[in-house]
């Protein structure tokens, strides 16, 4: 079994050309799983909309949207 620690070892022993690669990779497998667990994504974003609000909110915000 892979740890953490032994995963970056193995990434800092890479040449920085495949460094890219490695993480498309790691994106695809975030994608694929964010896609299997559309509930996760769904929990992501309710979490964070509180947060973002406060910019949605603010009439500079109305204004630059109003004609869509």
């Amino acid at each position: 079994m892979i740890n953490r620690e032994i995963l970056a070892k193995k990434i800092e022993k890479l040449p920085l050309d495949l460094l890219e690669e490695v993480a498309n990779y790691i994106d695809y497998i975030e994608f694929r799983e964010a896609k299997e667990n559309p509930l996760r994504i769904q929990s992501i974003t309710l979490a964070s909309e509180k947060s973002l609000s406060k910019d949605w909110l603010k009439p500079e915000e109305d204004e630059a949207w109003k004609h869509l």
